[in-house]
């Protein structure tokens, strides 16, 4: 079972973010980034298949922002290779990545891919059945558990309202992961440093990704605005009871 897990660097949303000159997009010269959280759990469940079933686990992130740290952290965790796609400029959208992933993905041998089902950054969250679509294969997303019965994988895919469907896909097939069965594995900085010495960074190019963009484009980003804060009421319970419905009348809705 030979698995290709995509996995990108978003920015990290504890950080203040800002505004470039632009107002298109973030000021990205002082962020920090890290792993987008779906595709650690795309990563996770692509290790616990290969536990079971054997085979191989493939890191493939597009080059960018530390994103040489990250590969070298899902070696750490248990990747067998990493792969850095080079020859994309700036901030691609999800439809420029999709076809640099394909074009890298066609020559390669495998029966499944997995990447994380969307990311912090997404405008809209298509990058799975993009990729499917480039390759030619089928895709389910919103995936949370994958079983593999000989050359079909069983799905359990999530719909509205805590809805869980059981799903079965032939293989090769790109799964959209949402969750993996269990918690992604921590793996210590003293690990990562030791991949990095003992791990082959493999680079191949994005390749042609001409026709692929995407059908929107940012017009303007703006930062959300401060409001004036909670009003505290205070009193007894009919006293406040009473502000309520004073507040609700001024503003018309009652």
């Amino acid at each position: 079972m030979n698995i290709i897990v995509l996995i990108k660097q978003v920015p990290d949303l504890v950080e203040e973010l800002e505004l470039d000159s632009s107002g298109k997009d973030l000021d990205r010269e002082w962020l920090k980034y890290k792993v987008n959280e779906f595709d650690d759990h795309a990563l996770e469940e692509a290790l616990l298949l290969k536990e079971e079933h054997g085979g191989t686990v493939t890191a493939m992130a597009l080059d960018g922002q530390d994103i040489d740290k990250a590969l070298y952290a899902a070696a750490a965790k248990g990747a067998d290779r990493v792969v850095k796609i080079t020859g994309l400029e700036g901030n691609p959208s999800n439809h420029e990545a999709a076809k640099a992933f394909a074009n890298a993905i066609s020559g390669m041998d495998y029966q499944a891919v997995f990447t994380g089902v969307q990311s912090v950054e997404d405008r809209d969250g298509q990058l799975p059945v993009l990729v499917a679509h480039y390759l030619g294969i089928p895709h389910v997303s919103v995936v949370s558990g994958v079983k593999i019965e000989g050359d079909k994988a069983v799905v359990y895919k999530e719909y509205g309202g805590g809805m869980m469907a059981e799903l079965e896909v032939d293989l090769p097939a790109v799964l959209g992961i949402q969750a993996a069965r269990e918690t992604p594995r921590y793996v210590p900085v003293a690990r990562v440093r030791r991949a990095m010495r003992s791990t082959e960074m493999e680079e191949v190019s994005a390749g042609d990704v001409s026709g692929a963009a995407a059908g929107s484009e940012v017009a303007r980003m703006f930062k959300p605005e401060t409001g004036q804060g909670a009003e505290m009421l205070e009193g007894s319970a009919e006293e406040v009871a009473d502000k309520i419905v004073s507040i609700l009348k001024e503003k018309g809705i009652v």
